[in-house]
């Protein structure tokens, strides 16, 4: 029979948070919340993440009170505390600059754990022996040998030794090629101020052929400050970049959907939309394919399959119809491209019949769109790209019988305003080739809802200008005949402006 011990623990006081509580203080978690939590925040620890895993408020106390300075100190001597096993080699390290780490920290303390040395007494041993400078004089450290194993494809040796260099020098050098294995390796080691830095690096290099492989990361390692960045760049870049480019078939779905829906989404008009979005179906049903086709070859492509019924209703199309629900079809005005819509068979019978339904009633009404209910989701959108070089750009646009123009002007080098007008259909420098099949609308005023938007980046965020939504009555002469103008002050460049705006109801 085991003798029981008859003497109840001995309560200890220690100074836990702004009071002093009774905790076992040799008990990983003594079940006193209160204390818990006060504890938590004195070493900036989440409460909530110590609950579910008692042991990183242990690993949070030994970064905490490790010194600034030794963590960043550099080592002069080449022998090392700590050995680690990982990828088939024996990383050398020093204790300094390992707990820097948390999985590395949590390694250690349980290598001392079995070797029966108690992690607090040795944490305060190896702190008072650091801040003499006499480690190697007087305190001989033992080498301790810890293991870890790596199951992600993405940490290559070259990017985990990366990331171990980081520990010595925090400024050390990473390239754009294995930034996304170095975020693997700082996402296992749990090293953090390396992990944004790499988040940092990969939202302000984005482009059309890391813009898959970064978002997924951000998934994967639930970093919202990269999968958001990811998104946003792609609300500006969908149309005017993705759509030229082969790297538009390596869009995820899920993305693509996410950023179809967007209230930001910049695009030139709602057909330039459409057929990015057809190009993205072709791709990924043409695998082969490397090299942008002609819009003439996706129209014969998808005119190809049966005409029993739309491409959408078949087999093949249902799984992406939520993707084209997001598209704006009533904002596709011209005769041309109706017709071309339907030649492809790729929309059901059903969706094309209310798209001609709604411009017919329209066009019956005066121009009034009674079938845009909601103006965030189905107002009309046309959008300019204001490069460098511009000093002004404007675009020319009909609809319903109304003419106007909208137009971006730079003022100096920081300064610019956007705005639209109506323009009369006699004007001598109209295009030709916007009258042309088009009706004109002899109405004196024409009620619009619009608003205008201008986005642009600038030292890797996002900035975004907007009017409010204004109504206001648009006529042929001054000064009615011009909206608001949307002034902006940045340095970003190009900058993308939205037009958008609903033909309201007088």
């Amino acid at each position: 029979m085991k003798m029981l011990n008859p003497h109840k623990p001995r309560l200890e006081r220690q100074i836990v948070g702004s009071t002093n509580r009774w905790r076992f203080p040799q008990e990983p978690f003594s079940g006193d919340l209160l204390a818990h939590s006060q504890l938590c925040k004195a070493v900036n620890t989440d409460f909530d993440e110590v609950l579910k895993h008692p042991d990183r408020l242990c690993i949070s106390q030994f970064q905490k009170n490790f010194p600034k300075n030794l963590k960043s100190e550099t080592i002069q001597s080449g022998e090392a505390d700590v050995i680690l096993e990982c990828l088939g080699f024996k990383w050398e390290l020093h204790q300094p600059q390992l707990f820097q780490s948390e999985t590395l920290t949590k390694l250690y303390l349980m290598a001392l754990a079995r070797g029966n040395v108690d992690p607090e007494q040795e944490l305060k041993r190896l702190l008072q022996a650091q801040l003499r400078g006499k480690v190697k004089e007087q305190h001989p450290v033992k080498k301790i040998s810890i293991s870890l194993k790596i199951y992600d494809a993405l940490v290559t040796k070259a990017a985990f030794a990366t990331a171990l260099k980081s520990l010595y020098i925090p400024e050390v050098k990473i390239s754009m090629e294995e930034v996304l294995g170095v975020l693997a390796a700082a996402h296992i080691l749990q090293f953090r101020s390396l992990f944004q830095r790499c988040v940092a690096m990969m939202t302000s290099e984005l482009t059309p052929a890391t813009i898959k492989k970064f978002y997924l990361a951000g998934c994967r390692y639930k970093e919202e400050r990269l999968t958001t960045g990811c998104e946003k760049w792609m609300e500006m870049n969908l149309v005017p970049l993705m759509g030229t480019q082969i790297h538009l078939r390596k869009v995820p779905q899920e993305l693509l959907h996410k950023v179809l829906r967007s209230p930001r989404l910049f695009t030139f008009s709602e057909f330039h939309l459409l057929k990015t979005l057809l190009l993205w179906v072709y791709l990924q049903m043409n695998n082969k394919t490397q090299t942008i086709p002609a819009y003439e070859t996706m129209v014969a492509f998808f005119s190809s399959f049966p005409k029993t019924c739309s491409f959408l209703e078949q087999d093949v199309g249902q799984t992406l119809t939520p993707l084209f629900l997001c598209l704006r079809l009533h904002g596709i005005i011209k005769g041309k491209h109706l017709e071309e819509l339907r030649h492809i068979n790729f929309f059901p019978e059903s969706w094309l019949v209310r798209v001609t339904a709604s411009h017919y009633h329209a066009l019956e009404s005066g121009g009034d769109m009674a079938h845009v209910r909601d103006f965030t989701t189905q107002a009309v959108r046309f959008g300019l790209l204001f490069n460098q070089e511009y000093t002004t750009h404007s675009k020319t646009i009909a609809i319903y019988g109304f003419f106007f123009e909208i137009k971006g002007i730079k003022h100096d080098t920081t300064s610019y305003s956007f705005h639209m007008q109506r323009i009369r259909h006699t004007d001598l420098e109209f295009p030709a080739s916007v009258c042309e099949h088009s009706p004109i609308s002899l109405r004196a005023e024409r009620l619009v809802t619009y608003e205008i938007r201008a986005q642009t980046l600038v030292d890797s965020k996002w900035q975004e200008f907007r009017t409010n939504q204004i109504t206001q009555k648009f006529g042929l002469a001054k000064p009615s005949c011009k909206s608001h103008a949307l002034k902006i002050q940045t340095v970003g460049i190009p900058i993308y402006a939205s037009f958008t705006f609903v033909f309201s109801l007088a």
